[in-house]
């Protein structure tokens, strides 16, 4: 009863459970840091090999396991078949370069632990069942250990629990679109809000797309990455309140009024 702030990270599951016990206590102030299935969008005049970089070997790096990371790719038809041909070869190339995270040669090391690789590959098995398409990876990595291929999924049903859900691993969902209007659509249809990244050359349209997509943070030409000096959270189910920047501070403290009536006429002794 005496703690009056928690900021919580993890799972919306258990961001409302941290709420509602905050809510039976003494109504302690909560702010969540929950999950996301951040979009990234990618336009026809994005610089290819830049959009590969930052949608391979930055999306896998923790290999996968980072709340914002952007593992829906929603792809501009103009350049999908160049796009999908590249991250293809991108993610059989990091394949080959997971393995023991203590050797100097590993690139990408395990899931977190076993519960996590089992998580990951019911959902991996869970797609392969309702005949998802695998366009790299979709297995186990070795006899032992945690490892997951780096998967790409292409085109899964927009119900799929592969696209919908946040896997936290190292698998991305590939899906086209043809306009703007659509792509950003296809973006905002989910119930969370944490991150997202934009690849275009076109600066207006970066920033044009950047203030509708409905998340808390974007990143235009690169992965988006955490900095200590601009707030940080998600819209929507992704959480509430702010990490990092004056906004993060303000969640720890109070505004107090004090109104003084300065109309009294002195009395003198």
């Amino acid at each position: 009863m005496n703690i009056a702030k928690i900021a919580f990270t993890g799972s919306a599951f258990a961001g409302r459970a941290v709420m509602a016990a905050a809510a039976k206590s003494n109504l302690k102030h909560v702010s969540l840091e929950l999950g996301g299935k951040s979009p990234a969008l990618v336009f026809d005049d994005a610089d290819l090999d830049n959009v590969v970089e930052h949608t391979s070997d930055s999306f896998l790096r923790n290999s996968g396991q980072i709340c914002f990371a952007s593992s829906r790719v929603l792809v501009q038809e103009g350049i999908a078949s160049k796009y999908i041909e590249a991250i293809k070869t991108a993610f059989e190339n990091a394949d080959k370069k997971m393995g023991d995270p203590s050797l100097e040669d590993t690139a990408f090391g395990p899931l977190a632990d076993k519960k996590q690789f089992e998580r990951v590959m019911g959902f991996l098995n869970d797609g392969k069942a309702e005949g998802v398409q695998f366009l790299a990876g979709g297995a186990r990595k070795g006899d032992k250990g945690t490892f997951v291929q780096p998967t790409v999924i292409l085109n899964p049903d927009l119900k799929s629990k592969v696209y919908t859900d946040e896997i936290f691993g190292p698998v991305i969902s590939i899906k086209t679109f043809k306009t703007e209007e659509e792509a950003l659509h296809m973006a905002n249809d989910t119930t969370y809000g944490l991150g997202s990244t934009v690849y275009t050359n076109d600066i207006a349209r970066a920033l044009r797309v950047a203030g509708k997509i409905e998340a808390g943070t974007v990143g235009i030409n690169s992965a988006f990455n955490t900095s200590v000096q601009t707030p940080f959270g998600g819209f929507k189910q992704s959480g509430i309140g702010r990490e990092s920047g004056k906004e993060a501070l303000n969640e720890y403290v109070q505004p107090k009024t004090i109104h003084i009536n300065m109309n009294l006429v002195s009395k003198k002794a």
